[in-house]
């Protein structure tokens, strides 16, 4: 400004001859550090996908272009992301774990440095770092890792303040494909459909993705072709809600027609044949019965559109691809494809919504103006006016559905590990690992069986380049990098490290060497396996091995010490005030949210309920979901009750069936874990459970029906075939 202000004062001519001798000093100022040599680096990363969900680690969905990177470079077999949204992309981008860039939870400030939900200054972005080494920066797609995420928010942590030149994409974590939410081109809120830089025919927020990613490759040929370039492509592909184009959709239809476990078992073989799994390694129990699924059609659909959706962004590499051959740069460009947690097993947009499952024969809300901009990440309505359906029945893919594919697609997805998004086993933290580049890279479509994780990405970047990453920044101390480059492995060289860490709302884990230490939730018991034998974490040793798990557990302390991890789970100090009430009196079809439902963490409480005399299948009563919950059910008339605590199943089972007159159903869960139950006032069966819900079930209770992150082992639709006509629950009271 102060510039501008003095150069008007001056007569035009003296205005230019400042004007070309500032131009000839810039030909002179380079960059702090150039080297020679230096390659591009694109970094591809998809949104929550499991291990095997792509053709060359097992898949069926096509992905040609894809495999032909994997073909042509080599593919990383034990590699490890954050396990979940954006605590990976605070790691990738900075070389740290997420709590010391300030990400270990949500987009929201907890209280602690560990869990600010933004970026902190004591951290460097990729795009920081490889700038001052004469790198330009560009960057599509999802941001994710700031609380400032509306039209309205400040703008101190978004994509152009933290290193990128250019940016198109979303600074939310989610939202819908054909209109998504905190769309941002720059440092301006925009609407897709008014948006004049970019009109395709049909939006659709993947190929938008990989449109603006080819259009920066062909930008920097012709504003910078002697500069190497830096490239992050975020997609939200295969994130939830399922949506995806009609001919995408169509070239899987019957491709899952043989279901979850046919379909596990068929990619375990593959996986084993392409030598990604060791022989020794099991593969891991179904999570559902494909057999009991009610609504086929619905659950195919679901994974058709799912695999159309990872099809879309395939075909979008393909163009980034091509776009580097078109202007020369594909042999010396270094490209990294990953994932930023395992499969989706979250039951989003699966229970009905109001009720309807079909779409309106005419629109029945005013039509939003092509201006607007789209503020929810769960539309109200499509943009002409037809509100959005959820709930089995409603089939996903088009504009104005919002649904996820559920918990046994994503049990597929992550073949042959056990859990999904959120926890720290193999099927949460286990991603691909794609690395291309003719000119830095040995051999072609070989398997890199060391283990790595997305903190090496900085690391790699910061080698590759020849930058310096920086010890300070003004007043602020930058932490050094936790990573290690990845570039031996590159040449076939072993990488050297002690360590590799997680936690994520209580579930933790440390690996070193072959050894893994993991645990489920903040008062979990730590497991440990032996990954060379057990990669699929089916055989716990730790009461074998006590000394490896106690030098395993001590190093965890350390490490969560120094890296900002404690408190664990610091926002469930922050959730809703509970209820106090010790009585609830309940009907068929109630639902109790958190803040209302019965507080059963640490006490025994009776259930007593009066059911219809046809009633022989479905839910009875649920609280919770998969993390935390518990569920009293019938299945073909045999009387059951599930309870997770900290993920960890445990159903138990009548001896037999109930009598055909049954009225009356009482359970008693004490709180040392002790079960009784009585029919009709009689005595039916008494259990041993592992102990009370230790923490508060974040789902609501519902009578008669399961409909959102399910406790029980039965599908999400699984309601009753008859009627409760009351139920009444009694807590303990607190001494």
């Amino acid at each position: 400004m102060q510039k501008t202000i003095v150069e008007s004062k001056l007569p035009m001519q003296f205005r230019r001859i400042i004007t070309l001798s500032l131009g000839l000093l810039t030909c002179f100022v380079q960059p702090e550090q150039v080297h020679a040599g230096q390659p591009n680096i694109i970094i591809i990363l998809s949104d929550d996908m499991g291990y095997s969900d792509i053709g060359c680690y097992g898949g069926e969905t096509e992905t040609p272009n894809l495999d032909g990177l994997a073909r042509d470079g080599i593919r990383f077999t034990q590699f490890y992301n954050t396990g979940r949204c954006c605590p990976t992309r605070a790691s990738l981008l900075t070389g740290l774990y997420p709590h010391q860039a300030g990400v270990g939870w949500m987009m929201t400030d907890n209280g602690h440095d560990g869990y600010r939900g933004d970026l902190n200054q004591n951290c460097r972005t990729i795009a920081e770092v490889l700038k001052p080494a004469g790198y330009r920066t560009y960057m599509t797609g999802k941001w994710h890792v700031t609380k400032q995420e509306s039209a309205t928010s400040q703008q101190y942590n978004w994509p152009l303040q933290r290193g990128f030149e250019k940016f198109y994409g979303t600074i939310s974590g989610a939202g819908s494909f054909w209109d998504p939410w905190s769309l941002v081109r720059q440092n301006t809120p925009i609407s897709c459909q008014a948006d004049p830089e970019y009109q395709p025919g049909t939006y659709y927020y993947t190929h938008a993705i990989s449109d603006h990613a080819v259009r920066y490759i062909h930008e920097h040929e012709t504003e910078s072709a002697d500069q190497p370039f830096f490239l992050y492509v975020a997609y939200t592909a295969a994130h939830w809600p399922m949506h995806a184009l009609p001919e995408d959709i169509e070239k899987y239809d019957g491709r899952f027609d043989a279901g979850y476990s046919v379909l596990r078992q068929q990619r375990y073989a593959r996986m084993k044949k392409m030598g990604l799994l060791d022989k020794r390694w099991s593969l891991s129990e179904d999570a559902e019965k494909w057999d009991a699924v009610k609504n086929r059609e619905w659950e195919l659909e679901n994974m058709e559109v799912y695999a159309a959706m990872i099809d879309s962004m395939d075909q979008g590499i393909g163009k980034i691809v091509n776009a580097l051959k078109e202007t020369n740069q594909f042999d010396d460009t270094l490209v990294l494809y990953l994932q930023d947690n395992g499969g989706c097993a979250e039951g989003l947009g699966r229970a009905a919504r109001g009720g309807m499952v079909s779409r309106l024969e005419s629109p029945s809300l005013p039509a939003m103006k092509a201006t607007d901009l789209q503020t929810k990440m769960i539309p109200d309505q499509t943009r002409d006016g037809f509100p959005t359906l959820m709930g089995p029945g409603v089939m996903p893919g088009p504009d104005g559905t919002y649904i996820a594919y559920g918990r046994g697609w994503a049990n597929v997805s992550n073949t042959p590990f056990r859990e999904y998004k959120h926890w720290v086993h193999e099927g949460g933290i286990s991603t691909p690992l794609i690395a291309h580049w003719p000119k830095g890279i040995k051999g072609r479509g070989k398997l890199v069986e060391q283990p790595g994780h997305l903190i090496d990405l900085m690391a790699t970047c910061v080698d590759l380049a020849g930058a310096s990453y920086p010890q300070r920044i003004g007043e602020n101390a930058i932490k050094p990098l936790e990573g290690r480059s990845l570039q031996p492995a590159f040449v076939g060289d072993k990488i050297e490290r002690d360590a590799i860490y997680w936690e994520h709302e209580g579930n933790r884990a440390v690996r070193v060497g072959d050894w893994k230490l993991v645990a489920k939730g903040p008062e979990g018991a730590w497991e440990l396996y032996n990954l060379r034998d057990d990669r699929t974490e089916l055989h716990n040793v730790v009461k074998q091995e006590p000394e490896i798990a106690a030098q395993l557990m001590e190093k965890f302390e350390v490490y969560a010490r120094r890296a900002n991890v404690y408190p664990l789970v610091p926002y469930r100090n922050r959730t809703p005030k509970l209820s106090e009430q010790t009585v609830f009196n309940l009907k068929h079809g109630d639902v109790l949210t958190q803040n209302k439902a019965p507080n059963v963490v640490g006490r025994g409480f009776l259930v007593s309920a009066e059911v219809s005399k046809e009633f022989n299948r479905g839910v009875i009563v649920a609280q919770g979901g998969t993390a935390h919950g518990w569920s009293l059910f019938l299945n073909d008339g045999m009387l059951r009750v599930s309870v997770r605590i900290d993920g960890k199943l445990t159903v138990i089972q009548s001896p037999k069936q109930l009598p055909s007159q049954v009225n009356r159903i009482e359970m008693r869960y004490q709180k040392d874990g002790m079960l009784s139950i009585a029919v009709n006032s009689k005595h039916w069966l008494e259990s041993k459970l592992p102990g009370p819900m230790r923490s508060m079930p974040l789902d609501p209770l519902e009578v008669a029906k399961d409909s959102n992150g399910i406790v029980g082992p039965y599908p999400s639709d699984y309601k009753a075939n008859g009627q409760v006509k009351s139920l009444k629950i009694e807590l303990e009271v607190q001494k």
